[in-house]
C-alpha cells in the first residue's frame, strides 16, 4: 500500500490527541486537520527498516471478564458522571517518527492474529489507549505490549492496524483521538472519519474527544468488530464498529450511545476529513507542477427531499461553512470522482486511487443539516475539509443520544444512479474563445454531465440548464451533448459574479415535456462563485 502524506498536523502543527485546541482566531483554527499524523509518517517509512528477528518476548493478558454492548455503554454513561480527566502522555512514547517507525515495522507480533499496533510517539500520539481482545463474549485485556513491537522492545498502543490475510498491507487503522479510516477497494488510503466533531467551525475551540479504549473481535476472513470508548471534556460515548473488507471496498456498521457532560454547541455526527488543494477548476491555485492534488474532488448529498446534490469543492481564500439542509437525510459523503491517473500524474500519492466516503444513516435522524467546512491551505499535507451532520435537536448536558449509521469506503461511486452526475467542471473567462471579451469581469462556468437519463437524447430533446442566477447575473447559457462522447452533456454559462447575491448557486439539466412537465435529468450543482 502507498501511502504520501507526512506527518499531517493541525494548523497549528499539534495533534488531535490534545483534547481541547488552544483558542485562535478563526482564520487560523484546524477542523483537526491532521489525519493520522503518526499513521501516515510510518506508514511512509515501511521499506525503510529491514526485518528483523522475531521477537522471543510475549504480550500479557489479563484474565477473561465478561463484555457485551450493554456493558460498555453502561461504562460510558458512568464515565460521563464524572469529570473529565486529561490523558497524561506515555514514559514508552518514541522520540520522533524514526524511532516509532523501527518499533513498529518488520517482524513484529500481530495482536489477535491480524491486528499490529502503533506506538505512543511525542508530539503526535502521545497517550496510550487500552487495548482488549474479545473472545466469546469474554474480554482480555493487553496489559504489557512487548513481543508486539519490532525486537520485543517495550512501547505503549497509541493505536492499531487490521491486517489483511497475508500480513503484506494493512486496510484499516485508528490512530489520534477519534480518528479512522479505511483503504477502500484500490487499496489505497486517502480520507479520514471520526466519531464525532464537537464545536467544529465556530469561532472558539475545537474539542476533539479521543477513543482511549479499544475491544477487539477477529470474526474470521477480513471481519471484524470493534468497541470502542469515547471520552472528551463535553461528551462520552460507546462505539462498536462492524467491519468488513470485500472487492468493492470496506463497510463499517456504526452504532453510537453518547452521553453530555456539558451542552455542545455544534455537536457533528459521522464526520468526514479530507483534504484539497487544487483541481482542474481553478488554475490560480496551482504551484505544483501535479495538475490536481485533492483527496476528494465534491461533497454528494441525498436528503429526504428526494433531491440529489453535488458541491464541488475548492480551496477559498478565507474559511467557509455551508449549511445544506437536508431533512431526514437519506445519505451524504466527500467523494473522489475524478479517478483517472493522467489527472493527477502522481506515481507516488495515488490520489486517482483514493476512496470516496459514503454515509448511509440507519433510521431515521430527523431534522437537520449537513456542513461542509472548508479551510485554505497551500499544501497538500492539511486537512481543510470536514463535512458532517447537525440536528436540529441542540445536545444538553445530561442528556444522551444514540444513532447509527453504515460507512462505505470505495471507489466506486456510491452516489450513481439513475440521474446524470456532474463529473466535470472548469472556470475561465466568459465570451466565445478567441472573441474579445464584452466584459473583463465575467467568467465562464462549465460542467459535464454524464448517465443513464441523458443517454440517447440530441440537441432536438428540449433539453436546457436551469439556474437559480437573476437574469442579469446570466449573460448566456447553453446545454448541449458533448461530440464524440456518448451520454456526456456540457453546459456553458456565462456569469457576472457582482451581480450574485449570494455566495453560490444553482444548476441541474431538466428536459421539457408537454405531458409530464419539466423533467430533471441530473443532480443539482451547488456551485461556488467567490474566491
Amino acid at each position: 500500500m502507498r501511502i504520501d502524506r507526512m506527518n499531517r498536523t493541525n494548523m497549528r502543527g499539534e495533534s488531535p490527541d490534545t483534547a481541547v485546541e488552544a483558542d485562535l482566531p478563526v482564520s487560523q483554527r484546524a477542523l483537526a486537520r491532521r489525519e493520522f499524523s503518526g499513521l501516515l509518517a510510518l506508514m511512509a517509512g515501511l521499506a525503510a527498516f529491514p526485518r528483523m528477528a522475531e521477537a522471543a518476548v510475549q504480550p500479557k493478558f489479563s484474565a477473561p471478564t465478561p463484555f457485551s454492548w450493554d456493558k460498555l455503554v453502561q461504562q460510558a454513561r458512568a464515565l460521563a458522571g464524572r469529570p473529565w480527566a486529561e490523558p497524561t502522555t506515555s514514559p514508552h512514547a518514541a522520540a520522533d517518527f524514526d524511532a516509532a517507525g523501527k518499533l513498529t515495522y518488520g517482524q513484529a507480533q500481530a495482536l489477535g492474529g491480524n491486528v499490529r499496533l502503533f506506538p505512543t510517539t511525542r508530539g503526535t500520539s502521545p497517550h496510550a489507549v487500552k487495548l482488549h481482545l474479545v473472545e466469546n463474549g469474554a474480554a482480555r485485556e493487553l496489559v504489557d505490549a512487548r513481543g508486539l513491537f519490532v525486537g520485543g522492545k517495550q512501547g505503549d498502543p497509541a493505536g492499531f492496524r487490521v491486517m489483511t490475510a497475508d500480513q503484506h498491507s494493512d486496510w484499516m487503522a485508528y490512530l489520534g483521538a477519534s480518528y479512522f479510516r479505511a483503504s477502500g477497494s484500490r487499496d489505497q488510503y486517502g480520507l479520514s472519519a471520526r466519531g464525532i466533531a464537537v464545536d467544529t467551525a465556530l469561532p472558539k475551540a475545537e474539542e476533539f474527544p479521543a477513543f482511549t479504549e479499544f475491544w477487539i473481535e477477529n470474526l474470521g476472513g477480513d471481519h471484524v468488530r470493534i468497541h470502542a470508548l469515547l471520552d472528551g471534556p463535553s461528551v462520552t460515548g460507546a462505539y462498536a464498529f462492524d467491519c468488513r473488507k470485500g472487492a468493492a471496498g470496506v463497510t463499517q456498521d456504526v452504532r453510537a450511545a453518547l452521553f453530555f457532560r456539558r451542552d455542545i454547541e455544534r455537536l457533528g455526527g459521522a464526520p468526514i476529513t479530507s483534504m484539497f488543494w487544487y483541481d482542474q477548476s481553478d488554475p490560480a491555485k496551482r504551484t505544483d507542477w501535479r495538475p490536481e492534488i485533492h483527496d476528494s474532488d465534491g461533497l454528494a448529498l441525498w436528503p429526504g427531499s428526494g433531491e440529489r446534490i453535488w458541491m464541488p469543492l475548492s480551496n477559498p481564500s478565507v474559511n467557509r461553512t455551508n449549511a445544506l439542509r437536508a431533512d431526514h437525510v437519506k445519505a451524504f459523503g466527500l467523494l473522489q470522482r475524478d479517478q483517472t491517473f493522467d489527472h493527477y500524474q502522481d506515481d507516488g500519492a495515488f490520489y486517482d486511487r483514493r476512496p470516496s466516503l459514503w454515509v448511509e444513516p440507519q433510521g431515521d435522524w430527523g431534522t437537520g443539516t449537513v456542513m461542509l467546512y472548508r479551510m485554505p491551505t497551500d499544501a497538500e499535507t492539511q486537512d481543510n475539509i470536514a463535512a458532517f451532520w447537525v440536528s436540529d435537536q441542540p445536545a444538553k448536558a445530561g442528556e444522551n443520544r444514540e444513532f447509527a449509521y453504515r460507512l462505505t469506503w470505495t471507489s466506486q461511486d456510491p452516489s450513481a444512479g439513475t440521474a446524470a452526475r456532474c463529473v466535470d467542471s472548469w472556470q475561465g473567462r466568459a465570451g466565445r474563445p478567441g472573441d474579445t471579451p464584452t466584459s473583463q469581469e465575467a467568467r465562464k462556468f462549465v460542467f459535464d454531465f454524464e448517465g443513464p437519463a441523458l443517454k440517447g437524447l440530441t440537441r432536438d430533446s428540449g433539453v436546457t440548464a436551469a439556474t437559480n442566477l437573476p437574469p442579469k447575473a446570466l449573460l448566456h447559457s447553453a446545454a448541449y451533448p458533448v461530440a464524440g462522447q456518448e451520454g456526456r452533456w456540457r453546459v456553458t454559462l456565462d456569469v457576472l459574479p457582482s451581480a450574485v447575491p449570494s455566495p453560490e448557486f444553482r444548476l441541474y439539466i431538466k428536459r421539457a415535456s408537454k405531458s409530464e412537465g419539466d423533467q430533471a435529468l441530473s443532480e443539482t450543482v451547488i456551485q461556488g462563485i467567490q474566491p
